[in-house]
């Protein structure tokens, strides 16, 4: 039966969304969720909003049903979704909820982290030292170097 499906020409074995070759034979939620920005909530929620079944293959989708997943995709904002699944609310300069893909979701991250290392913030000194920067505790987690075992208080002998 699969081999049906691949032998079908309409059947593409490379499906791009935002600068992303996804593999045709991915199920769609597994595929959409493989795109940088994109996580496995946010793909099933794409899914229902555009009708489609979840445990087709990316690859049988037609090329309107790809182009217009794409177009919603990298388009920044998405409307009609909640304000807690996108990734960078409140943009610093537009003040917008958007929700970045792939390059420019890592530029933005890199441009935050510098800004913070900039003002001086306690965040940005923890990301200049190469510390935990989210409050874990640093004790016995998160050391670099050489390993080192626990070390005893000697005790004084007995005499």
């Amino acid at each position: 039966m699969a081999d049906n499906k691949k032998n079908d020409e309409n059947f593409q074995y490379i499906v791009r969304i935002a600068n992303k070759d996804i593999k045709g034979e991915r199920k769609l939620n597994l595929a959409l969720a493989d795109v940088n920005g994109i996580g496995d909530r946010l793909a099933t929620i794409l899914i229902k909003k555009f009708n489609l079944d979840k445990n087709r293959q990316i690859g049988e989708l037609s090329e309107d049903e790809v182009l217009e997943i794409r177009k919603y995709v990298e388009n920044k904002e998405y409307d009609g979704m909640p304000v807690w699944l996108l990734n960078h609310r409140k943009d610093i300069a537009t003040g917008k909820d958007l929700n970045l893909l792939s390059n420019d979701l890592n530029l933005q991250i890199n441009d935050d982290i510098n800004l913070m290392k900039k003002m001086r913030s306690y965040r940005g000194l923890r990301h200049e030292q190469g510390h935990k920067v989210r409050g874990q505790r640093t004790r016995s987690n998160g050391r670099h170097g050489l390993s080192m075992g626990v070390i005893r208080k000697r005790q004084e002998q007995k005499k």
